[in-house]
C-alpha cells in the first residue's frame, strides 16, 4: 500500500492545480499582470527547489522535486491562458483552410508556447542532470508528451474540445479544433502511453525501496491521469464538471457590467 500516498498526491495536485490556474485566468484582465508576475517568481523558486532535490533519494525529496516539476509546468499554462506566451497568429481559422496549411496557421498560434515549453525542458534538464533523483525531469518529460499527443489529437478532432475551459480572450483557438468521434491517432496515444505506464507501475509493486516506490509512484499515477485525460476526450462525460468550482471565474467575467 505504499503506492497509496503518492497516488491520492497526484491526483490532488492534479485536480487543484488545473483549478487554480483555470480560476485565475478566468479573473479580469486587470489582474494578469500580478499572475503572471507571481507565477514566474514561482517557477524560479521551483527550479532552484529541482536543483536542491536533485542531489537526494529521499521520499521527501521525491515529492519535493514532483511538486516543484508541476510549477514550473503551471508556468506556461499561465502564461499560455493569460495571453501573454501564444503564438503570432491570434485570429480566427478560416473554415475553407484544410490539410497543412490548416497545419501551418494552428502552429503560428502557439507557436511562442512551444518555444517556451523547449526552453522549461532544458531549463529543468540542466538542473537535474547527472543526479540521482530524476522525478522533477520524468514528471516535465510526462507533462510535455502528453500534451502533445492531447494537441494533435484535438487537433485531428475529437469528442469533447475542451472549448469551456478556454478564456474568452483565447477563443479563437476553438477555430482550429474539429469535434469528430474519434480520429486515428487517439488510440495509438492512449496504447503508447499504456505500454510506458505498465513497468512503471510493475517497479512501483516490486521495489523494496521507498524512494523508488515514491518516485515511480508519483510519475506512473501521473501519466496514468494523462491516459484518463486522453480517454476523456472521446467519451460522453462532461470533464468541466470536475473543476466546477474553477470556471465560475470565467462565468462570473464574461456577465456585463451593470
Amino acid at each position: 500500500m505504499s503506492f497509496l500516498w503518492p497516488f491520492l498526491f497526484t491526483i490532488f495536485a492534479w485536480w487543484f492545480s488545473t483549478g487554480v490556474i483555470l480560476y485565475l485566468d478566468g479573473l479580469s484582465p486587470k489582474t494578469f499582470k500580478w499572475t503572471f508576475a507571481g507565477a514566474t517568481v514561482v517557477c524560479v523558486a521551483a527550479l532552484v527547489g529541482l536543483a536542491v532535490s536533485a542531489s537526494q533519494t529521499t521520499v521527501a525529496s521525491a515529492y519535493c522535486a514532483f511538486s516543484c516539476a508541476l510549477l514550473v509546468w503551471a508556468w506556461q499554462e499561465v502564461a499560455f491562458l493569460l495571453g501573454y506566451v501564444t503564438g503570432p497568429r491570434r485570429i480566427a481559422c478560416d473554415p475553407s483552410v484544410q490539410g497543412w496549411k490548416r497545419a501551418a496557421l494552428a502552429f503560428q498560434t502557439v507557436q511562442h508556447h512551444e518555444l517556451a515549453l523547449i526552453v522549461l525542458a532544458v531549463a529543468v534538464l540542466a538542473v537535474t542532470w547527472g543526479q540521482p533523483n530524476q522525478v522533477g525531469w520524468w514528471t516535465f518529460a510526462v507533462l510535455w508528451a502528453m500534451r502533445q499527443s492531447a494537441k494533435l489529437n484535438v487537433f485531428l478532432g475529437v469528442r469533447n474540445l475542451g472549448e469551456k475551459f478556454l478564456p474568452d480572450h483565447l477563443g479563437y483557438l476553438q477555430t482550429y479544433f474539429l469535434r469528430k468521434r474519434m480520429n486515428p491517432l487517439l488510440p495509438v496515444s492512449v496504447v503508447a502511453a499504456t505500454l510506458v505506464v505498465i513497468p512503471i507501475w510493475q517497479t512501483v509493486g516490486t521495489s523494496g525501496w521507498a524512494f523508488e516506490v515514491t518516485a515511480f509512484g508519483l510519475v506512473g499515477s501521473l501519466l496514468s491521469l494523462a491516459i484518463l485525460e486522453h480517454l476523456l476526450l472521446v467519451l460522453p462525460l462532461p470533464s468541466e464538471a470536475l473543476w466546477k468550482w474553477s470556471l465560475r471565474s470565467h462565468r462570473e467575467s464574461s456577465l456585463p457590467t451593470p
